[in-house]
């Protein structure tokens, strides 16, 4: 049970950690991001960007839980916290994105993390 408590967590700090170094690779390596960043005025390029990073923090989050717990239930959980989280910000910035964004990046939360956990392989089991 700690196991999985500590898998979930250390998902979601990873799912964050890396976001936000990859979001400040995008910063560094996109032009005219920073620019379009407190608005939220980002060209297609950009939102596509922006949903990479997100689908590979999942893909990592979901692999370090698995990692960790090796359960195949964790990174399902991280995923729909991950949404619980999400799905607020998401009904406030509505108007700012069009509805395939926040679907993409909504529906593929979960997905994701369990995609990512299948990436780690199984560990041996020593017999003895």
């Amino acid at each position: 049970m700690w196991r999985a408590i500590a898998g979930v967590t250390a998902g979601l700090v990873a799912w964050v950690v890396v976001v936000t170094v990859l979001n400040f690779g995008l910063r560094w390596w996109l032009p005219g991001y920073v620019q379009a960043e407190p608005a939220m005025l980002f060209t297609l390029g950009m939102k596509i960007a922006r949903l990479s990073i997100g689908a590979l923090s999942s893909l990592a989050a979901g692999a370090l839980v698995r990692t960790i717990t090796r359960s195949n239930l964790a990174p399902w959980i991280v995923g729909l916290v991950l949404l619980a989280l999400f799905v607020p910000d998401h009904i406030h910035i509505w108007n700012k994105f069009p509805v395939w964004y926040h679907l993409t990046f909504l529906v593929t939360l979960a997905p994701l993390a369990a995609l990512g956990a299948r990436l780690v392989p199984r560990a041996k089991v020593n017999p003895g």
